[in-house]
């Protein structure tokens, strides 16, 4: 049975990576843009904020990958409602394949195309000037983090693309994810803001990601941060995925 699951998502996640490929629009959002905020910031609003880093850019670059995906995550939602819309989802249904297939296919397209997104916007802004002193272990647990924080913002981004009456429905659910960074320490420290807005700040889920990511870019002890920031992920990835599979198990029966 497992065996069967893993060739039938393999052959649909290449089915969708197709789609994504042969979708230019699909590339330009979910690297072009972050890239254009990120020369925006460093350029022009860089040199009118006091981070107290040395670089603006290495300061601000973790906000701008999880911004990265969360741009990226809306396609997963539109790409579900696309095929829901088309009937594919009752071909799928009429022919012997692992009915999770169809779900995991659409993930795992969206993890691909999202690290390939993030590959691209680390290598300009290494061009812009980023450095990190950081080692293997330390990008692995960057690499590790981003891959949770995609897989529990994709699950998200499934529940809308199964539910949705409307193209616009179906994506609109991702806006204040791209939001969420600007109220966190991602672009200038917390201890900026206004009483309310820090304290909402200090205890969302972006500021401890983006907290921890910086820590491992710089080589410094990165505290409970890096628990937090986990705890987050896999909490969000848990609960995103069960209702996520009972929306799935309602359109379906």
């Amino acid at each position: 049975m497992a065996t069967h699951l893993l060739g039938d998502t393999a052959v649909l996640t290449g089915r969708t990576m197709r789609h994504v490929t042969r979708s230019l629009d699909t590339i330009i959002t979910t690297a072009i843009t972050p890239i254009a905020m990120m020369l925006m910031f460093v350029y022009v609003f860089g040199g009118a904020i006091n981070t107290g880093s040395d670089s603006y850019v290495n300061y601000m670059l973790p906000g701008i990958l999880l911004i990265t995906i969360a741009s990226g995550i809306s396609y997963t939602a539109f790409r579900l409602f696309a095929d829901m819309q088309g009937g594919i989802f009752e071909r799928f249904q009429s022919m012997p394949i692992a009915r999770s297939s169809v779900l995991w296919a659409h993930v795992l397209t969206s993890l691909i195309a999202n690290l390939i997104s993030l590959v691209v916007v680390v290598l300009v802004a290494l061009l812009m000037g980023f450095r990190s002193a950081a080692g293997v272990p330390a990008w692995l647990a960057v690499a590790g983090i981003l891959i949770l924080f995609t897989l529990a913002l994709t699950w998200i981004a499934v529940i809308p693309g199964l539910t949705a009456k409307s193209v616009d429905g179906a994506s609109a659910f991702s806006y204040p994810l791209i939001f969420l960074p600007f109220l966190s320490s991602a672009f200038v420290p917390t201890d900026t803001m206004p009483g309310p807005v820090r304290a909402f700040a200090e205890h969302q889920p972006v500021t401890s990601i983006v907290n921890a990511l910086r820590d491992l870019f710089t080589q410094q002890p990165v505290g409970t941060d890096i628990w937090i920031a986990l705890a987050w992920c896999v909490g969000i990835l848990i609960v995103a995925y069960i209702f996520a599979n009972i929306s799935y198990r309602r359109r379906i029966s």
